[in-house]
């Protein structure tokens, strides 16, 4: 019974986040949450940060934070915007700068939560079809009068554009804005931050979850042009000026601070990656080259499903989409060595 929902409400097809349990202990690869802890340095930061300040309201323009990531990347400190996770601030991306009657453009085969800020803001858009290794084609989104939205590296496949095809699509749409999520970037692709300057129209977003394991902290942010910038901002203090606390805007600056833990745990990362995705092959499935904190995987003989409930029977939570196109395929997030020796483990008993 949706009785006094709103008719865009009610039309909404809400995006499915993974599995999060509580009945019992599971290795959890599901979720792409980093298998390490947070820089110690940033739960210092916190418990700083926390007690008697907390009955005040924090900075509502998160200038210290956003100070520190203009140093980081280069750039002007009106040309960062910061935000309660990135899901967050692509909303807000959506709101600020994509209109109805004007098609919105991103691949079929991506963050489902594209499609569901374009239903709930009333944008038109319309999905383009990855080839049929999961590609992108650029060629397919030049020329928009809409916007264009390009995760990079892709989700769920993994896969990544490098910074030519970025810049060829900023050139190619002069007319509109062109946002990239870089939420997986630091784990092997090119972002695109160094192109900002260069295109008025390229908004890069970024996420403090992944690489920097807060994703339980919710830090993210968008760098762009200072005009797009103030876009973002008329946005966020016409809905909530507050949108990261004190805890937050602490523990996000020790975290980017902390550039020495960054490159470990992330070059940790990678080389269990790069090593899961050889043992997989050897077991006789087909890896996407993933220059993400996951790999997108399939078995020829194996359905994916059925693959999915053994492994949730041994104890390991991988994702699974009953989607066109993705069907027969698992995402796997990295975890420690000893995950993923358990992971590959399971599935060499699945495929018999």
């Amino acid at each position: 019974m949706r009785e006094f929902w709103s008719s865009r409400v009610r039309s909404l097809t809400p995006y499915t986040p993974g599995e999060q349990p509580k009945d019992r202990k599971f290795i959890k690869l599901n979720t792409n949450e980093n298998p390490y802890p947070p820089s110690p340095a940033v739960t210092r930061a916190i418990q700083a940060a926390a007690g008697e300040p907390l009955r005040l309201y924090p900075d509502p323009e998160g200038s210290a934070l956003r100070r520190t990531l203009a140093g980081l990347y280069g750039l002007g400190e009106d040309q960062v915007f910061v935000g309660n996770g990135s899901d967050e601030v692509l909303a807000m991306c959506f709101q600020a700068f994509f209109e109805p009657g004007r098609t919105v453009l991103f691949p079929d085969v991506t963050y489902s939560f594209y499609p569901v800020y374009a239903g709930l803001y009333g944008l038109d858009w319309r999905e383009v079809p990855l080839d049929e290794d999961f590609g992108l084609r650029v060629a397919d989104y030049l020329g928009s009068e809409g916007g264009v939205v390009i995760a990079n590296p892709n989700a769920p496949t993994g896969r990544a554009l490098p910074l030519s095809d970025i810049r060829a699509l900023a050139q190619g749409n002069p007319n509109c804005v062109v946002l990239v999520d870089e939420a997986y970037v630091d784990f092997g692709g090119e972002s695109a931050v160094e192109l900002v300057n260069q295109y008025p129209n390229l908004v890069v977003v970024q996420t403090m979850s992944k690489s920097r394991s807060l994703a339980g902290l919710r830090v993210g942010f968008a760098l762009a042009d200072a005009n797009l910038i103030a876009a973002l901002d008329t946005v966020k203090n016409s809905f909530n000026s507050y949108t990261l606390d004190r805890l937050a805007l602490a523990g996000g600056q020790a975290a980017l601070e902390d550039t020495d833990y960054f490159r470990q745990t992330t070059d940790r990362i990678i080389a269990t990656r790069d090593r899961t995705a050889r043992r997989l092959e050897a077991l006789g499935f087909a890896v996407c080259d993933s220059r993400a904190n996951f790999l997108f995987i399939s078995h020829p003989e194996a359905p994916a499903k059925t693959l999915m409930d053994g492994l949730r029977q041994r104890g390991i939570l991988v994702r699974w989409w009953d989607k066109p196109r993705i069907a027969n395929h698992l995402r796997v997030s990295v975890g420690t060595d000893e995950d993923m020796d358990a992971l590959c483990r399971a599935l060499e008993e699945l495929i018999g």
